[in-house]
């Protein structure tokens, strides 16, 4: 970023041929982890009710809404990612809804669709997804949602990138433990995991994943330092990691914790929203206000350069952020962005 150091901004204006935005120019912002399709369960979720709380509360409304009520919602997010700056999208699919509001969308969608199921698969429907919509591949949804089988099918029959949650919640960890509130509730429900001899979330990863295959891991709320070595001493492909701060607010009440590890780290950092089941809004701007303690450059590198290079696109658009602390190069909460190009 340069700095003009001063300027008459009337002089500027008046020139022929220049126009000029007070504050930061930088490329459009890309949305590494979104569920589009699920736009329609705004606030229909109690914020602050936990992860497996939000999994069983989706399960229980999202019956409630009509395909024109989805469709509208769909429109409406695509909308306001577009008045954010938002350029590119990492977006998670698990049906065809949202692919219309894509083809009509300026924005460049990467579609991901998610492979689950511990009483019964979808890969057959996701494989369908994939062989009839541009830019969508199959990913695993996590670690601990898929059955061995299907886990390895996919993560070792293609070269493009996966995208997968990961670490999102302690539960998670724990069921390799046989313990917690996420081994709890697949007790209750009859699940049975054929790959609890993983001795963790990490080692499983390693264990499947190529490490030539680019993989793109989503939240990292409770990510640890043997987690990020053991991964990042098997992958030689690129790797990359997505925080999205106010989804885990919103779900268990806190911000990303791990922001400063992946930093000291120097990992590849990228920002998402999650959905508007468990977000306020699709604002990657009011994404990175959880990390005001961040340089401002980096954070734009975060949510631009390295959300391009984890998609394989070519950066694009241009954006006018103002309102942060030019003086000390920080984000503040009067930072907005507006669309320039």
């Amino acid at each position: 970023m340069v700095a003009l150091e001063s300027y008459d901004p009337a002089v500027l204006d008046s020139t022929p041929g220049v126009e000029f935005y007070p504050g930061i120019i930088c490329r459009g912002f890309v949305n590494m982890h979104c569920h589009s399709e699920l736009s329609y369960l705004r606030g229909a979720i109690e914020p602050n009710c936990g992860y497996t709380g939000f999994a069983a509360t989706m399960a229980q409304v999202r019956g409630n809404f009509t395909d024109q009520q989805r469709s509208e919602a769909l429109a409406e997010a695509d909308r306001e990612m577009q008045s954010e700056g938002i350029v590119a999208v990492a977006d998670i699919v698990n049906d065809s809804s949202s692919f219309a509001t894509k083809s009509a969308s300026p924005i460049r969608y990467r579609s991901f669709a998610e492979v689950f199921g511990l009483k019964q698969s979808n890969l057959e429907h996701c494989q369908q997804l994939a062989e009839h919509f541009p830019d969508t591949t199959l990913t695993p949804h996590s670690v601990y949602s898929v059955q061995e089988d299907d886990f390895q099918a996919v993560c070792r029959s293609a070269t493009t990138p996966l995208s997968i949650h990961f670490k999102e919640s302690q539960g998670e960890e724990q069921l390799f433990e046989n313990s917690g509130a996420l081994a709890e509730w697949y007790e209750q429900a009859g699940f049975n995991c054929d790959f609890l001899h993983y001795n963790s979330a990490a080692e499983r990863i390693v264990a499947n994943i190529p490490h030539d295959r680019s993989t793109i891991f989503v939240h990292n709320s409770h990510l640890t330092q043997s987690d990020i070595e053991l991964i990042m001493s098997h992958f030689t492909a690129p790797v990359y990691w997505v925080l999205c701060p106010r989804s885990n607010r919103y779900i268990a009440g806190s911000t990303t914790d791990t922001v400063d590890l992946l930093v000291k780290n120097k990992l590849n950092i990228c920002i998402g929203t999650d959905s508007l089941a468990s977000n306020t809004s699709l604002s990657i701007i009011e994404e990175l206000k959880c990390f005001a303690h961040i340089p401002l450059e980096q954070l734009l590198t975060w949510a631009t350069t390295n959300g391009f290079n984890a998609l394989g696109l070519k950066p694009h658009g241009w954006l006018n952020i103002c309102g942060a602390d030019l003086q000390n190069m920080r984000i503040t909460e009067q930072t907005t962005v507006k669309r320039i190009l």
